[in-house]
């Protein structure tokens, strides 16, 4: 689905919160001269459904950068066998900027869940910047005796294979971060998929799974609102954006696990693009109502170099790859 960034679009893309009415592209806005790239359209290609936190990120990054250069940009959703189908699209797309695509932690695992990729997530791409991190809580259900860390790895360990975790799906980081507290501690749960936390977050409140390493976008209002309580944060250190919650690692050491947002760009797109991309990413990702909704996603805003980006996307391959492999975990 090509949706194009207008008033009413990047409302509704956006979720309205934090962004008034200075803040939206009009409908009548002149093209800047020299706008990048030229006078041609600029393609965001989302490789997951609307309304989901990709989604939400990759308007929210558009629209600023419209703003910035006084030009429409393009955002396409093209989901798909865990956002596969998008990123071959990009791979094999136009190499001059044109055309960019906005990931999460897929990049670094579908390598390792596919039995065949028709891109390679290095080989194919250039980084263009990683735009935030958003933390997973581990939260369990209000039946659940556990009101620690400790207290649920001691349960865990006495009763194997007894407590459920639910995910958003086979391969995300709300799976993988439960594969790897498992691995971390010695445990064994039993792992069930859903389309979505919204469903298994239902389970969840209504008893019917034990816990969830959440998207902490998705799990904070339901752990404020008291229907589950929070154990901790899957990052090494507390969030900025939600300190009240102490991490895991503090009785887990090496536990840090967090879903990402990174924009990158296909292999032949010039080196001088990248650089103008980057810069005016920067610029974005500073825009105090661009920091204030981010806040409400639960998101740390990162905005980091291409080769930092390209450096994390290696650490995360490291990560993950061993673990999936030895784990014996296939999409689909």
């Amino acid at each position: 689905m090509t949706i194009m960034i207008d008033r009413r679009q990047a409302l509704a893309g956006l979720g309205v919160a934090g962004l008034g009415a200075a803040g939206i592209l009009s409908p009548g806005i002149v093209r800047a001269q020299g706008a990048y790239p030229g006078n041609r359209a600029v393609r965001l290609v989302v490789p997951f459904p609307p309304a989901g936190a990709t989604d939400i990120i990759a308007r929210l990054w558009a629209e600023k950068l419209g703003q910035l250069w006084g030009a429409n940009l393009v955002v396409e959703n093209k989901p798909g066998a865990g956002g596969n189908i998008g990123a071959e699209q990009v791979a094999r797309g136009e190499q001059d900027g044109s055309q960019l695509l906005i990931v999460s932690v897929g990049m670094a695992t579908n390598q390792y869940l596919y039995p065949k990729l028709n891109y390679d997530p290095v080989a194919d791409f250039k980084p263009v910047s990683l735009l935030a991190l958003v933390p997973n809580l581990l939260v369990v259900g209000n039946h659940v005796q556990a009101r620690t860390v400790p207290e649920l790895i001691a349960f865990a360990k006495a009763n194997p294979g007894k407590l459920t975790y639910g995910s958003s799906g086979v391969g995300t980081s709300v799976h993988l971060s439960g594969e790897l507290f498992k691995k971390l501690t010695g445990t064994d749960m039993v792992h069930l998929p859903y389309r979505g936390t919204a469903q298994a977050t239902q389970d969840l409140i209504g008893g019917r799974i034990d816990l969830i390493f959440d998207n902490i976008t998705q799990a904070m209002g339901h752990v404020r609102g008291g229907s589950i309580r929070a154990l901790g944060i899957t990052t090494a250190k507390r969030s900025p954006v939600a300190p009240e919650f102490a991490p895991v690692a503090e009785s887990v050491p090496g536990f840090d696990v967090s879903s990402w947002f990174a924009i990158f760009a296909p292999k032949g797109t010039p080196d001088d693009v990248v650089a103008r991309l980057h810069a005016d990413t920067v610029k974005v990702m500073a825009d105090a109502q661009v920091k204030e909704r981010m806040a409400t996603l639960g998101a740390e805003i990162v905005a980091g170099t291409p080769a930092e980006l390209g450096s994390f996307l290696k650490s995360e391959m490291d990560k993950w790859g061993k673990l999936i492999t030895d784990a014996g975990i296939k999409a689909g």
